[in-house]
């Protein structure tokens, strides 16, 4: 869009807002009505270790999201002139799950419980047995009824709990409602009615543990909203609490908060079924939208659902591509030592392509780049290994390949539950560091998910520019079904390539999960024999 365009847009109060609350960083950014970025602004935050428990401070989230915000104005100022006074709409997404219990007066009881706590694993395996629905330790309910049989004090006092997300949003508009796909994180979600199950309230309303209290779930949990619907206004306190230079006016049209997993789905168009987003770093996770339920219990599946309420499978695994980065700095200080100095794009660029003419089997070589516990695998601790045969081809191509084989191994062995359990795809679209070099990444990933695999260009806007997509349809009252509405107006003209499964790679990394799978009690004897 030209400058003179997105200055009257701004000025006109046509933009619309989207914020997320990431793990390391807060990111807003602000789109035009051809859904092109305006101006980001980011802060970048640290949770922290408090008597044991991963947190951040209330403090930290107003500083935080006010200090992206702005970054963003002044960005505008800065290029276009114009101020930021008021928006089309608005939008709020976190990081999902973890617990944020209230009182009446509507002080936080305990600090935030966080994701990435592991504290749970009774009222999880309790849950998950009531249910007989997958309920992972960091869900919202999980937290809660772990503090239930902790016996803590402030279980008494509870008013209302929710997630970061929905915390924001409540502040912003007065109004105490989640996503479905951040909903969906809290609560397990009735596929047919789109709301809390309520079969599996009931049952938990009715265990002797909880009868003991004034509450009962549908009284403290956030009122679920699907994408599109109203979910409020910024108020007036709302606007002076997140824009500190009071500039920014009340009433701007809010969408329902979300969950990071939800936005990502949409930034990139994966939220129609039978399709599917592969996101892969530092950890590595697949979300495929279900046509039906699974018919079996899977504790390695967590079920969750499309910010319009369709149920999806999401396969989440801890590690990937740690044990890539390092060898990367390893051939990195080698260069160095000869006097060559690479960017990191040339570094990934010559390491990745190499890669291009390995052995599709890698050559009997085997890597686990595990620097943390695998859930999938069972494994309670992280140990990096690689072990090779003796007549293997050690070379950099094919140890390049193991590695990044090994960054979806994994992952793969939770998508083959789905292929156990029928579930079919159409596309898979990738975002990630891994797949920054071309073509690479993209073929290695199409051969470990036997489908074809995208990569957009706006892939690498993220959650925030999909959390102002979602503000957008919020307040355009369409009656287009949001799978359509992405497809026809947000997508329609998106730079992407497609790269299908290459029969050789399939072939080869197939041979190399038989290998990776049998490998495993080595990676196990690591974890018992190799101590700090």
């Amino acid at each position: 869009m030209e400058k003179a365009k997105i200055i009257e847009e701004i000025q006109a109060g046509n933009t619309s807002l989207g914020i997320e609350f990431g793990s390391t960083n807060i990111k807003a950014v602000l789109i035009a009505s051809d859904y092109s970025v305006i101006a980001t602004g980011s802060h970048g935050w640290e949770n922290q270790l408090e008597n044991g428990v991963w947190t951040y401070s209330l403090e930290d989230v107003w500083t935080g999201v006010q200090d992206a915000y702005s970054k963003l104005s002044g960005q505008i100022e800065k290029e276009y002139g114009v101020g930021l006074t008021h928006l089309r709409s608005l939008g709020i997404s976190a990081m999902m799950h973890g617990y944020m219990p209230f009182n009446v007066q509507g002080e936080l009881l305990v600090p935030f419980r966080t994701w990435r706590n592991s504290m749970t694993e009774d009222a999880a395996l309790q849950l998950t047995h009531l249910f007989n629905f997958n309920i992972p330790e960091r869900w919202s309910i999980a937290h809660l009824y772990q503090a239930v049989l902790n016996q803590e004090t402030h279980v008494k006092d509870i008013e209302f709990i929710t997630t970061l997300a929905g915390y924001v949003h409540w502040q912003l508009s007065g109004e105490k409602i989640l996503g479905v796909g951040d909903a969906s994180g809290v609560f397990p979600i009735d596929e047919l009615s789109h709301d809390y199950n309520q079969d599996m309230m009931d049952k938990f309303n009715g265990l002797k543990a909880i009868q003991q209290y004034h509450w009962s779930l549908p009284e403290i949990l956030p009122q679920v909203k699907l994408a599109g619907e109203a979910a409020g206004k910024l108020t007036e306190q709302g606007a002076k609490l997140l824009d500190v230079s009071g500039k920014l006016r009340p009433g701007t049209v809010m969408a329902p908060p979300e969950g990071d997993a939800g936005t990502g789905m949409v930034s990139t168009n994966s939220v129609k079924q039978r399709t599917g987003n592969v996101s892969a770093g530092t950890s590595a996770f697949a979300m495929i939208v279900l046509e039906k339920s699974l018919k079996k219990l899977h504790t390695s599946i967590d079920m969750v659902t499309t910010p319009d309420g369709s149920a999806v499978a999401m396969v989440h695994a801890n590690n990937s591509s740690s044990d890539i980065n390092a060898w990367a700095g390893l051939f990195n200080e080698f260069a160095q030592m000869l006097g060559v100095e690479l960017s990191p794009d040339e570094l990934y660029g010559h390491l990745f392509n190499s890669i291009l003419n390995a052995d599709p089997d890698t050559s009997g070589m085997l890597t686990y780049g595990y620097y943390s516990g695998e859930n999938i695998t069972g494994m309670s601790e992280g140990r990096p290994v690689l072990a090779r045969m003796p007549n293997s081809k050690f070379n950099i191509g094919n140890l390049m390949r193991t590695n990044l084989y090994s960054a979806f191994g994994a992952m793969k062995i939770g998508m083959d539950i789905l292929h156990e359990e029928q579930v079919e795809t159409d596309s898979i679209v990738a975002q990630g560091g891994i797949f920054k070099t071309p073509i690479v990444g993209q073929k290695m990933l199409a051969a470990a998910m036997e489908a074809p695999v995208t990569v957009m260009k706006t892939a690498s806007e993220g959650g925030p520019w999909g959390m102002a997509i979602l503000a957008t349809y919020a307040a355009m009252k369409t009656d287009q079904d949001l799978a359509t509405y992405l497809e026809e107006e947000v997508f329609f003209d998106q730079e992407r390539s497609t790269i299908e499964p290459d029969v050789q790679d399939v072939n080869g990394f197939n041979h190399f999960m038989e290998r990776y799978k049998a490998g495993l009690p080595i990676e196990a004897h690591a974890v018992a024999t190799l101590k700090d």
